[in-house]
């Protein structure tokens, strides 16, 4: 920890100055920097600029988001729709093979009514000649001239008119039974055409339906890039902002450190002049004893902020962080490991409070035991230097550093980065922890 050693020697050199090694002397160190009001002025001008151009970004993106999520639901709709088409066109594919294997079978019976009315016309002419021709019993005149008497001509004449009779009737029903098969052929002929046509009205759904899906996910696509875009010029304006406010913090930081160099150099010179006064009076020997006077409280708390401003950027690692500086971060089994913090070198949030106020006192790696690692006072009453925390019931999970001005430097979660940010009052606890002073 190089710049707590280094503060350490500028505090014991000082005292050596201030009171001599010997006790003798008094000197004050040479001022620091005392920036002007116009430098803080256009330091602040520059962060609030950079501020509007972060909640600009920020409202252009929340939009951007609502838009995607919009659009992310017309793709959804677009897909159950394309479903809906392929349904369709699946059931039409189907009827339209049963309205084809119909008609496949009507045909085929109808062909098959037309071969027996053919066959049945081919054996009523065979009966007819085979009557006339054989002189049997059945259809030649000899069967009438034969006879034996009129009962038995009647008779004969009678099996002929009902074996012709029958053949007729037969070949009736033939005709009949043909008609109502090419009724039917006609019918399943007419009902694959339309199956036809649904099954083309389908297709052409599915590929309309399959189109529109397509432009949807191009319009998502496009609009998760502009996202993409709009979110890392956020990220770069806000690396502004936090250099901007950084340098704000440095330039007050100096300010502050100037006041107590005024402050310390009018404490010597009250000393020297009572000294002087010691001296005149007869009274030439210094008081001895007394411990050295502390420094004041203010640069202290300039000192944790810078240390804490000087990691801005340097990203999240879970159990990352130490006095000396960043370290790499351990697995957590869940969504810290998903991020990979285990192979990144970086802080979590009480790591880099350790790091923070390693010039001042050695914290534990642990925002819950940190919480009361000093004395609390209430939010209403916290100032710049103390500790924030959030957390409930179930402990404490959050620590960050509040800098004054509603604004706070923390290590977020995984995946983002040190931040300077506004404080977030949904979930704080109601005390901060104050380390010094």
């Amino acid at each position: 920890m190089p710049r707590v050693r280094r503060g350490l020697s500028v505090s014991t050199l000082t005292l050596v100055i201030l009171f001599g090694a010997g006790g003798t002397g008094l000197a004050a160190p040479p001022p620091p920097p005392n920036p002007s009001d116009s430098e803080i002025q256009a330091g602040k001008a520059d962060a609030n600029a950079k501020a509007g151009e972060v909640g600009r970004l920020t409202n252009q993106l929340a939009q951007a988001e609502q838009k995607l999520s919009q659009l992310q639901d017309d793709v959804e709709l677009k897909q159950e729709e394309a479903n809906k088409a392929l349904v369709d066109l699946q059931t039409a594919q189907d009827a339209a093979t049963q309205a084809e294997n119909d008609a496949r079978a009507a045909r085929t019976e109808a062909d098959a009514a037309s071969a027996a009315i053919e066959q049945a016309r081919a054996d009523l002419k065979t009966f007819a000649a085979a009557s006339f021709q054989q002189g049997s019993t059945v259809g030649s005149l000899s069967a009438y001239l034969s006879a034996d008497s009129p009962k038995d001509m009647l008779a004969r004449a009678q099996l002929l008119d009902a074996v012709g009779g029958d053949r007729l009737n037969a070949l009736d029903r033939l005709q009949q039974a043909q008609t109502e098969k090419s009724n039917k052929d006609a019918a399943a002929r007419k009902a694959a055409e339309i199956a036809q046509q649904k099954q083309d009205d389908a297709r052409r759904a599915k590929n309309s339906a399959d189109a529109a899906q397509t432009a949807a996910e191009r319009a998502q696509d496009s609009q998760a890039a502009q996202n993409t875009q709009l979110e890392k010029n956020k990220s770069d304006v806000e690396q502004q902002l936090y250099a901007a406010q950084a340098k704000v913090s440095g330039l007050q930081g100096q300010r502050q450190r100037y006041q107590d160099w005024l402050a310390q150099k009018q404490r010597e010179d009250e000393e020297r002049a009572r000294q002087a006064a010691l001296a005149s009076a007869g009274g030439g020997d210094r008081p001895s004893g007394g411990a050295a006077p502390s420094g004041p409280a203010g640069s202290s708390i300039e000192a944790v902020i810078a240390r804490a401003l000087s990691k801005l950027g340097m990203p999240y690692a879970w159990g990352g962080g130490n006095a000396s500086g960043a370290t790499r971060g351990i697995r957590d089994g869940g969504v810290a490991d998903r991020y990979g913090d285990y192979n990144k070198i970086g802080f979590d949030c009480s790591g880099l409070m350790i790091f923070a106020f390693a010039g001042v006192r050695s914290l534990p790696h642990y925002s819950g035991y940190q919480y009361s690692s000093g004395r609390q006072v209430p939010l209403s009453q916290m100032r710049r230097g103390d500790l924030l925390f959030w957390g409930g019931p179930g402990g404490i999970h959050h620590v960050a550093l509040y800098l004054g001005g509603g604004q706070m430097v923390e290590a977020p979660q995984s995946g983002l980065r040190v931040r300077v940010a506004p404080v977030r009052y949904g979930g704080i606890m109601p005390y901060a922890t104050r380390l010094i002073g």
